[in-house]
């Protein structure tokens, strides 16, 4: 087997000089050393360490000052909020209520007008069907005076000789003839 040894082995074998030497009892070396650290950090850490919890103690509560600002700021903000939410609120009612009355307003309006329109139409549509009327009676009298007027024509030249017809303007010319002179 291979000697091994530790590095700091040679210390606890050192030689004692006089009155100073090594404690190999774990324990109690462990708890003086702690003792004398805490000591030393007390002593020397106690100004840095006291200015440093200060310092937070100082931010905390600078930071809770604004904490409360920023809360006492955000409450008059949401009663603002609250005053004008209930303002907005009044003001849709009213135009809620305006809205209702003017819908209202348009729809007798367009009643109106759409019952004069209707009422126009039907006027237009009477008119319409009396100038129809009118017009077809027109027609059916013309073409009964036309059927006349053939059939008058058509008696007259099979009845009219030559001689009859030559009469008839003699009479004629003979009758304007008298008209004339009497002027």
């Amino acid at each position: 087997m291979k000697n091994v040894t530790h590095p700091f082995f040679f210390l606890v074998h050192w030689p004692s000089a006089g009155s100073f030497g090594l404690n190999t009892d774990i324990l109690a070396t462990n708890l003086i050393n702690l003792t004398v650290v805490v000591g030393v950090l007390i002593f020397f850490g106690k100004g840095v360490l006291k200015d440093l919890l200060d310092n937070r103690k100082q931010r905390i509560l600078s930071t809770i000052r604004n904490s409360e600002e920023l809360r006492r700021g955000t409450i008059e903000q949401l009663k603002k909020a609250r005053v004008r939410l209930q303002k907005v609120e009044l003001e849709a009612d009213e135009y809620r209520m305006n809205g209702y009355s003017e819908i209202e307003r348009e729809k007798a309006n367009l009643i109106n007008v759409t019952s004069i329109s209707l009422e126009q139409l039907e006027k237009s549509k009477n008119e319409t069907l009396y100038f129809e009327k009118q017009r077809a009676m027109n027609q059916v009298r013309q073409r009964v005076f036309q059927q006349a007027v053939q059939g008058a024509l058509g008696t007259l030249n099979s009845c009219l000789n030559t001689e009859l017809h030559f009469r008839t303007i003699r009479a004629n010319i003979g009758i304007l003839g008298a008209i004339e002179s009497k002027r």
